[in-house]
């Protein structure tokens, strides 16, 4: 099992693995502007690899990006097939390459692949990898899935009881990055596993109601990935935040880890990422200090004036 680390990482992980396709490639698309990745499938297809592209029916502001991608990798060769419009959004990001199985946090741009925190885990095992197979043909024909295997995480089917139980599994530590949480139930859960003395801590926004959670902003980087490492021993990396509507109302793929490798290796970045921060009664407080130094500043050089 490997991790990818935005921004560190980049697009190379990616290219990598595509480059190297020998039978098969099935890749979900929710954004995409990053023309490698487009050249490399097109490689592929050359040279006789199946190359399948789930793209998006909808997302904000770039519907007729997708339309004119779907055209043109139908001319170079890529079956594509466009989601369902059954629910809100199509938001997972997965691709599986000969049976390796990719699951992001981040989209196929440059905005998410050079200025974002993020995460991408690469696994091998081959019952994950088949679960995910299953859901790609489920969506690609339009069809019931039906959660096989308690690590994929796909929101609207497992996800709300699978990451509830994924945090209330935490002994002493659960490390969160999530843009906005604001499910009350999970608010409740957190707030009940900070009360048992679990060192709670998130980068991000908390909504009212886990009032014992210490959330701050990750500094100096776009905030994009759904991740939690618990224990330092296992995580979850993937599209859903954790509000209702990313757990109940839209297509989104995570998935749960088991490899302490992998686990202490997010912790650390958390970790890093933390030390950048401030409190809340820091950030209150700066506007304060600030003032103060610019009144200081310019009695300074008034004195100097004078």
């Amino acid at each position: 099992m490997n991790l990818i680390i935005l921004p560190d990482d980049g697009l190379a992980p990616l290219l990598k693995a595509v480059r190297h396709a020998k039978q098969r490639v099935d890749v979900v698309i929710f954004r995409f502007d990053r023309e490698e990745l487009e050249r490399a499938l097109e490689a592929a297809v050359s040279r006789g690899v199946v190359v399948r592209a789930l793209i998006a029916h909808t997302n904000r502001g770039g519907e007729k990006r997708l339309r004119k991608l779907e055209l043109k990798m139908l001319e170079a060769g890529v079956i594509v097939a466009r989601t369902a419009d059954d629910l809100l959004r199509y938001h997972g990001k997965l691709m599986i390459v000969d049976g390796a199985l990719y699951v992001f946090g981040f989209n196929f741009t440059r905005l998410d692949l050079e200025k974002s925190r993020s995460f991408g885990i690469m696994t091998r095992d081959a019952r994950l990898a088949r679960e995910a197979s299953a859901l790609y043909e489920a969506d690609s024909t339009r069809q019931p899935y039906a959660p096989g295997h308690p690590r994929l995480v796909v929101s609207p089917e497992n996800a709300r009881a699978a990451l509830a139980e994924f945090i209330q599994g935490a002994k002493k530590q659960l490390l969160i990055y999530d843009p906005k949480i604001s499910d009350r139930p999970m608010l409740r859960l957190l707030e009940e596993r900070a009360k048992q003395g679990v060192d709670v801590r998130v980068l991000g926004k908390v909504s009212k109601g886990a009032d014992s959670v210490d959330a701050r902003k990750l500094p100096g980087l776009r905030l994009h990935v759904r991740a939690m490492v618990r224990d330092g021993t296992s995580a979850f990396v993937g599209s859903q935040s954790l509000r209702k509507l990313e757990l109940d109302g839209r297509r989104e793929v995570g998935l749960i880890v088991r490899d302490t490798k992998v686990a202490r290796r997010m912790q650390e970045v958390f970790e890093s990422d933390w030390a950048a921060t401030r409190s809340k009664k820091e950030e209150a407080a700066l506007p304060a200090v600030q003032g103060r130094t610019t009144r200081s500043a310019r009695h300074a050089r008034a004195a100097d004036k004078g």
